[in-house]
């Protein structure tokens, strides 16, 4: 089943709510809360996961206990928008775990990364791989994260997708 084949009704959003929250409910539990028996709440987060609504299960890692680190919002845009340009930079940022997040955007610049290192020269060494690696970069601009003012709270499945469309 491809996305987009099915609607979504009220307990899938409700279960996919839940498991954006806690992804580590027991079935049981995210049954009762979404007012299913146990079988066909199963067999709709089956259904979610086989049908691409549902792409993985992660934990959320909070580091600060055990060591310090920056993260680092950059903005590139690259002097040549070739296709092979654009794939040979994705390869580039697909190769470099310290890349956590890239978006390629519309505007004046053509991606948004989220860097995570373990200190500014780490940062530098980060970026210095990827200006190597891909010599059609244009400008790389890079701002340093003081503080997170908003945590990630999962997408907004009640202002985003309307189950009695």
């Amino acid at each position: 089943m491809k996305r987009g084949a099915r609607a979504l009704d009220r307990i899938d959003l409700r279960i996919l709510a839940a498991l954006q929250a806690d992804g580590r409910i027991t079935n049981a539990a995210l049954a009762e809360r979404v007012g299913l028996s146990p079988s066909p709440c199963l067999e709709r987060v089956r259904r979610l996961e086989q049908a691409g609504f549902i792409r993985r299960y992660t934990a959320e890692i909070d580091l600060s206990p055990v060591t310090r680190t920056v993260t680092v919002f950059a903005e590139v845009t690259l002097a040549s928008h070739t296709q092979a340009d654009f794939a040979r930079f994705e390869a580039a940022l697909a190769a470099e775990p310290a890349v956590v997040e890239a978006h390629c955007v519309g505007g004046g610049i053509d991606y948004v990364l989220r860097v995570v290192a373990r200190d500014i020269a780490d940062y530098h060494e980060t970026s210095e791989r990827l200006l190597a690696a891909v010599p059609g970069v244009g400008n790389l601009t890079s701002y340093v994260a003081i503080r997170r003012v908003k945590t990630d709270s999962g997408l907004p499945l009640d202002r985003l997708v309307d189950p009695d469309a």
